[in-house]
């Protein structure tokens, strides 16, 4: 394998990207005549035509509610685009961005790794070169509540990733996303002998294996029409273990002179970051080193700050609660990230705030009368988080799933310092050490070190973001992972 509930009166929203990729192929494809006449009629009620400002492509799409929770009035959303070329024969991919309570549609579909990016000033989309949807399948998800006699419509933001109180449970959350993916394969059951991926970036990293875990553990006793054809998951920045998570970002910092190393010193005689309670000292010093990031980005160290202040990407996102535990009260963990133009995020958000844009995806069907955002700040608690998430991966390496660990490292807010921490305390036998990899302009993209049931991968100059800041090299690296193939090794 080396290279190989939320109460009853209250709903999250989640979003995923599905991708199944060029030249991969995995299996047969049912013919629309095969199909029942219940899931035809779905899946073309589903259809969205054409996006506002689209360029003219030559896959489809298709947009709509899938039930998760019919007593408690939970649904997701889903946004599906397939490949380019043959989609019968790729395997799927899903996606999810972190936050919690942040869009995969606002984020990764629009931003990073989708075919289509809104412009600054502009009406019409443009179509990314580097998408992950050459030749896949693409599809986002988002929950939101439908709408009882005896559940009251509730108001939510209806793209954004993830709503939550103190009654809401992350299990709850993965119950819903394990039971949409069970009931999407049944809309779409031409897709679901295909070969399964999940990948995500940030909070993701708890996300992603968390899911994979549901999926491998209910895939034992499910029925054949339920099993999904899992194979593995990427996670790219990732959030995993709280301890060295929070080492490592201060570590980094220093590394890269963001602090002094005055404030170094008092950072680590004053904090433990082993603990679950932090030092008045070290509060005072956190303060300060959070207070740095006023003026420079942390998800990206070397790319401009948004200065428009008219952008909501330049003013701070405060999501309370938040893993790991001991930083969420400080707002500066909280900050929005800007990205390669760093007011990118204004513009997804004028086009996803459009009343066409969101009559084409067939959302927002209640008319909620508030603008969309990139991220909820209505989490108040997630009392469940897992402190660490390196049990799981664990389990899932033993059960043979494929894994691959990447991280851009330009990235202050989970820097490949803290992954490197992370991976150490994970113990795993390493078969080929620090080895670099190749783009096909003959640079070097990154490093990689090859673990006994896992592979980490550096992508050089990337941010939070990877497909944001270095698209070809992303787009090369989830190709190599499904491929389950080493990235070159020489120039070419």
């Amino acid at each position: 394998m080396g290279v190989s509930e939320i109460s009853s009166s209250h709903a999250h929203i989640l979003l995923v990207l599905l991708f199944a990729l060029v030249g991969l192929a995995v299996g047969t494809r049912h013919q629309l005549g095969q199909l029942s006449s219940e899931a035809l009629s779905q899946q073309e009620a589903d259809r969205v035509i054409r996006l506002p400002g689209q360029p003219l492509v030559d896959f489809r799409q298709y947009a709509g509610y899938v039930t998760v929770n019919e007593s408690h009035g939970r649904a997701l959303f889903y946004w599906f685009l397939e490949a380019t070329e043959e989609p019968e024969k790729k395997p799927l991919l899903l996606w999810l961005n972190g936050g919690p309570g942040c869009s995969s549609i606002g984020f990764g579909a629009s931003e990073e790794l989708g075919p289509f990016f809104p412009q600054k000033g502009e009406p019409n989309l443009k179509l990314n070169k580097h998408a992950w949807n050459k030749g896949m399948i693409i599809f986002n998800f988002l929950q939101r509540p439908t709408y009882y006699s005896w559940n009251p419509p509730l108001v939510l933001d209806f793209l954004t990733q993830t709503l939550v109180t103190t009654s809401r449970s992350s299990v709850t959350q993965l119950q819903d996303s394990y039971r949409f993916l069970v009931n999407w394969f049944r809309r779409f059951p031409q897709f679901k002998s295909h070969e399964f991926y999940i990948s995500g970036e940030s909070y993701a990293g708890h996300y992603v294996p968390q899911l994979a875990e549901a999926i491998f553990d209910n895939n034992k006793n499910t029925s054949k029409e339920d099993y999904i054809n899992l194979k593995g998951f990427m996670i790219g920045n990732a959030l995993m273990d709280d301890e060295t998570d929070q080492k490592g970002l201060i570590d980094y910092a220093w590394d890269h002179a963001v602090i002094s190393d005055q404030l170094y010193e008092d950072l680590k005689r004053e904090c433990n970051f082993s603990k679950d309670n932090l030092s008045d000292g070290c509060n005072t010093a956190l303060g300060q080193y959070f207070d740095v990031y006023k003026y420079i980005d942390m998800y990206s160290l070397y790319t401009p700050m948004c200065v428009d202040n008219s952008s909501s990407s330049s003013r701070q996102q405060v999501i309370q609660g938040t893993a790991p535990r001991l930083f969420s009260k400080f707002e500066g963990w909280h900050q929005r990230r800007a990205g390669y133009d760093p007011c990118l995020s204004t513009y997804t958000e004028e086009y996803m705030n459009r009343q066409d844009v969101q009559e084409a995806l067939h959302a927002n069907v209640t008319k909620i009368p508030y603008t969309w955002t990139h991220c909820s700040d209505h989490i108040t608690f997630w009392a469940d988080s897992a402190n660490s998430i390196l049990p799981v991966i664990r389990k899932l390496i033993a059960g043979g799933l494929r894994i691959w660990i990447f991280s851009g490292d330009t990235d202050g807010r989970i820097p490949v310092t803290a992954t490197r921490y992370t991976l150490r305390k994970l113990g795993l036998k390493t078969i080929e050490e620090w080895s670099r990899w190749y783009t096909n302009n003959k640079q070097v993209g990154g490093w990689t070190v090859t673990y006994e049931g896992l592979m980490f991968v550096t992508i050089r100059g990337a941010g939070h973001q990877v497909p944001t800041f270095k698209p070809k090299e992303a787009l090369r690296l989830v190709r190599h992972f499904l491929a389950n193939v080493k990235l070159p090794s020489k120039p070419f």
